[in-house]
């Protein structure tokens, strides 16, 4: 039987604030495949917009279903995007230097995106089972750190390190959201201080270039430094209003690289100025808060720590994809939610929206 306070507890604020920056993502896009030239993509919009009605579909499902039955079905969740890494390893589409799209019939998905969701799915249901007041243990973290090194090594293998450094960030903001014993932290600290340096020789040769033309962009302008230098000049050039809708000049002559994908905020900027970019970042800003309210209004530990780690997720993705376009992150190749060009990440942001909303709207069951 259908219950009524359903839609007395629907969080149509939630929808409103995704279609709004969904929106505000379409209009984006619109403007940074079909202004360049010589050669306007438009069927990537077209594409985006199919992709925008299966992630509504997935977001309807996840808030008709009750999030509670994630809890059961976490461990087989994980194992199939595991198997997924795996297979995308070895059977993958290759493209551009890395294997991480899986082709199926017409459309290609990238498990690793989803695989983020299945990480906090799975990181939610230990935190809340075993749940401890004085925080966890060395010992007690020990499968956390599992769960989260699994993915974090496959995705790290495609290679995608900017997905598998967000992976590592959501696990992390859970984990000390759940309270690691102070004794504990410190050791996590003074391990990572003394190994963080070694991470260096292990990273892969353009990876070293990144960063250290984050460092220094103007050691390589026209080559490594290149990305950085043409999206500061992107967002310096829309100075207050910006110069209007598809008037960009960096993007319509392609001086803009990949401005569909990880640089779409710097053809927002350059179009809408800093007027634009900061309404953008103020509905991201009320979107996490949001996430983090739903949090703390549930009342099962469960659902808390789930809307905790969807909101991470969310965060880290706008930090670093507008960091990247501001030349204060390194180049990772980090899509920024709800705008940037993606199937798979259209898809799995709006299932996160989906799970919030479902959260909200059962808070009454336990209340």
């Amino acid at each position: 039987m259908f219950d009524r306070r359903f839609i007395k507890y629907f969080d149509w604020g939630l929808l409103g604030l995704t279609f709004l920056i969904g929106l505000f993502g379409l209009v984006t896009l619109y403007s940074a495949v079909t202004s360049a030239t010589p050669t306007p993509q438009k069927t990537l919009y077209f594409k985006q917009i199919i992709w925008y009605c299966i992630g509504m579909t997935g977001m309807v499902l996840c808030f008709l279903i009750n999030y509670k039955s994630l809890y059961r079905w976490s461990p087989a969740i994980y194992a199939v995007c595991i198997l997924l890494l795996i297979y995308v390893l070895m059977m993958g589409k290759y493209v551009g230097g890395a294997r991480r799209w899986l082709v199926l019939g017409p459309i290609s998905i990238q498990p690793s995106e989803l695989v983020k969701i299945a990480v906090i799915i799975s990181l939610a249901r230990y935190y809340s089972k075993f749940a401890y007041t004085r925080g966890f243990s060395l010992r007690e973290l020990l499968t956390p750190l599992i769960l989260t090194a699994i993915p974090f090594i496959l995705i790290v293998k495609q290679p995608d390190l900017g997905t598998a450094m967000v992976v590592v960030l959501i696990a992390g903001f859970m984990t000390v959201f759940v309270k690691i014993e102070r004794r504990s932290l410190l050791y996590i600290i003074t391990a990572c201080t003394i190994t963080g340096p070694l991470v260096w020789f292990l990273l892969k040769g353009y990876q070293k270039e990144r960063i250290l033309t984050f460092i220094n962009p103007d050691r390589d302008p026209l080559g490594a430094g290149y990305h950085i230098i043409q999206s500061k000049i992107a967002i310096g050039s829309g100075m207050i209003f910006g110069k209007g809708f598809l008037k960009g000049t960096q993007n319509a002559l392609s001086f803009l690289p990949e401005q569909h994908t990880d640089f779409i905020f710097s053809v927002l900027a350059e179009e809408w100025g800093f007027v634009g970019s900061v309404v953008i970042l103020f509905l991201f800003l009320m979107l996490i808060i949001w996430g983090l309210n739903i949090a703390y209004r549930c009342r099962d530990p469960f659902g808390t720590i789930l809307a905790v780690g969807i909101t991470a997720m969310m965060f880290w993705q706008v930090f670093i994809n507008i960091g990247m376009a501001m030349g204060l992150m390194p180049i990772v190749g980090v899509t920024l939610p709800f705008t940037s060009y993606g199937g798979s990440s259209v898809v799995s942001i709006m299932i996160c929206v989906g799970l919030l909303m479902s959260i909200s709207m059962r808070r009454f069951l336990i209340e």
